[in-house]
């Protein structure tokens, strides 16, 4: 029996998908089609891709050429593939002619003619809605945010505004923006969706106001501090068919989710416990919004959402108890805290610092092995599964795009395209979760100053 094998994203599948699977199945008895994964097509700089891997696959299978459906989901995968199911043909479009020339020592390889006038690129750029963002709140992250855009389809900052008119015409400058706006109102009504980036204390506000007058929010977190409004906030989102997502960056990276695809897969046994630190060594004259306590400064509302996300992602927002330890400075402002969280079957633990230097590194322990995430962990970029017996120990490299904000971007516009009102990577009963740990905080309940 002749084996062939080929690849693709078969994103929006179309009839030159057809024609190119058709073909490579009539060269052998047996088709093996490998669908790229949702992490490997970020990974790989494919932030355009509409269709998630399950539906993509189930395209595939109903063209009814595929004998087996198979996942690619690292570099390197193709030659793995071709030994393990002893391929004699490796198929691919003649767009990619010469590049997989390297496989001809495992197997035949064979360019396939591609259809004229058709591809997915096309099919996305004319079905394809730019959704119109405006930005509030022009400083740090603001500026690292829309040259990000650039690097995701669909999308567009065609509007700007903070209370500093100097700093929104400053950066509207930079980045060839046309739209200055006097008011948060006005921007609202400019744009389809708003990206916020002021201050903690008016992300409640204005994520209410943009809901309320029907546009999407991306809004950095923390999304709010307090739970109830965390609730009212999607609830209105949900009563209003729109996208509110919380923009943490690490919970949209392709390392960190494919982490938490092999946790969750039973890699590492059990999870029985989380340990999650993050820590700024800088001078308190760097750190003037940071360290305020009239904009809700201090190490667990700065940082806090980021150790708090693998640990709710692995272990679930139903936590038993949770006890809080901190640090307070002469303002009464928290430059180092450490969280303690009990679940059912497990313990989890996050440190925070400002001013206060930890070893930034995430370790999830199970019951057959344990996940180790060096510093700065929240830029996932390598990881590795330890295992009593080394030899068993892997290692799992990725590429991190500095400043990271792409992924956050392209899943939320993906969202808006697609009709998703939410995402899995980072869910409202998260959000409402990390938002409840902050009121505690506030409340000063089980907390104990050192």
């Amino acid at each position: 029996m002749k084996k062939v094998i080929t690849y693709g994203t078969y994103d929006l599948l179309h009839q030159g998908h057809v024609n190119l699977l058709r073909r490579a199945k009539e060269l052998g008895d047996y088709l093996i089609v490998g669908v790229t994964n949702d992490s490997f097509d970020r990974e790989r700089g494919k932030l355009n891709v509409r269709n998630n891997v399950l539906e993509r696959v189930e395209a595939v299978r109903q063209t009814g050429y595929a004998d087996q459906i198979i996942i690619e989901d690292y570099v390197g995968q193709k030659i793995d593939d071709i030994q393990k199911y002893d391929v004699d043909i490796f198929a691919i479009g003649s767009d990619w002619e010469g590049k997989f020339d390297y496989l001809k020592e495992y197997c035949e390889v064979v360019y396939l003619p591609r259809t004229e006038g058709i591809s997915s690129t096309m099919l996305r750029a004319e079905s394809e809605q730019i959704v119109k963002v405006g930005v509030s709140g022009c400083g740090r992250i603001a500026s690292r945010f829309i040259p990000e855009t650039g690097k995701v389809d669909a999308v567009k900052v065609t509007a700007v505004y903070d209370v500093d008119n100097d700093a929104a015409a400053g950066l509207a400058s930079n980045y060839s923006i046309d739209k200055v706006c006097g008011s948060y109102e006005e921007l609202v009504a400019e744009v389809d969706a708003v990206y916020i980036a002021t201050p903690h204390l008016s992300h409640y506000q204005q994520t209410k106001y943009a809901l309320e007058h029907g546009k999407h929010v991306l809004c950095e977190t923390p999304l709010v501090l307090d739970g109830a409004q965390a609730r009212e906030l999607f609830a209105l989102a949900q009563e209003k068919e729109l996208v509110l997502l919380e923009a943490n960056k690490t919970a949209f990276s392709p390392a960190f989710n494919h982490m938490v695809t092999l946790v969750k897969s039973g890699l590492i046994g059990d999870v029985v416990g989380i340990d999650a630190s993050e820590s700024k060594l800088w001078g308190e004259e760097n750190l003037k919004r940071e360290l305020d306590p009239q904009q809700a400064g201090g190490s667990l509302y700065e940082m806090g959402s980021y150790p708090l996300l693998p640990i709710i992602r692995l272990l679930g927002t139903d936590f038993r108890n949770a006890n809080i330890y901190s640090r307070l400075n002469r303002n009464g402002v928290d430059v180092y805290t450490r969280g303690i969280m009990l679940f059912d079957s497990a313990v989890a633990s996050f440190q925070l610092g400002l001013g206060v230097k930890t070893e930034g590194n995430l370790v999830i322990s199970g019951t057959q092995g344990y996940v180790y995430v060096p510093s700065p962990w929240w830029k996932t970029d390598y990881f590795e599964l330890r295992y009593e017996d080394q030899n068993r120990n892997k290692k799992y490299f990725y590429t991190w795009n500095e400043p990271g904000l792409r992924y956050e971007i392209q899943e939320f516009v993906s969202c808006i395209v697609n009709g998703r009102l939410r995402s899995s990577r980072m869910t409202p009963a998260m959000s409402i979760c990390m938002a409840d740990m902050m009121q505690r905080f506030t409340e000063r309940k089980n907390f104990y100053e050192i």
